[in-house]
């Protein structure tokens, strides 16, 4: 009987060290605990920062559309620069149409359209930006 109290006695020591190591962070530098829990509110605050101004986004564009690359960026951005001379200003997947591309351009005389073309890089159909309208392709 006495054994059962004197293990429990033993025990008290390591169990308040492992309460202390966990509330402090647990490091074993002195400071790690610290700049790691700094880190990690540094990096919530600034995803969450993120996280808003990407919300705000995709409350605007409903859907998040994946940028062009590779060999489909180049083949889908020459054939919309075929159609309309001038700069491309983004190349990315059409999110509103699955299985289409959308090639936004600034036209020489400065206003923007984003012309639409699907798997083959053929046009379906233009917008001139800041409207509503699809323009057919023509």
């Amino acid at each position: 009987m006495r054994a059962l109290p004197r293990r429990a006695l033993a025990a008290t020591p390591a169990a308040v060290l492992m309460f202390a190591l966990v509330a402090c962070g647990g490091g074993s530098g002195s400071d790690s605990g610290s700049s790691k829990s700094a880190d990690s509110q540094q990096s919530a605050q600034s995803s969450g920062g993120a996280q808003a101004e990407g919300g705000a986004a995709e409350e605007a564009d409903e859907k998040t559309e994946p940028p062009l690359t590779g060999e489909v960026k180049q083949k889908a951005e020459a054939a919309a620069l075929a159609k309309y001379s001038g700069t491309v200003v983004k190349s990315e997947e059409d999110a509103e149409k699955p299985g289409m591309y959308a090639v936004e351009i600034q036209k020489d005389d400065g206003s923007t359209v984003e012309v639409y073309l699907d798997k083959t890089y053929s046009v379906t159909g233009t917008k001139q930006e800041g409207t509503e309208e699809n323009e057919s392709a023509g």
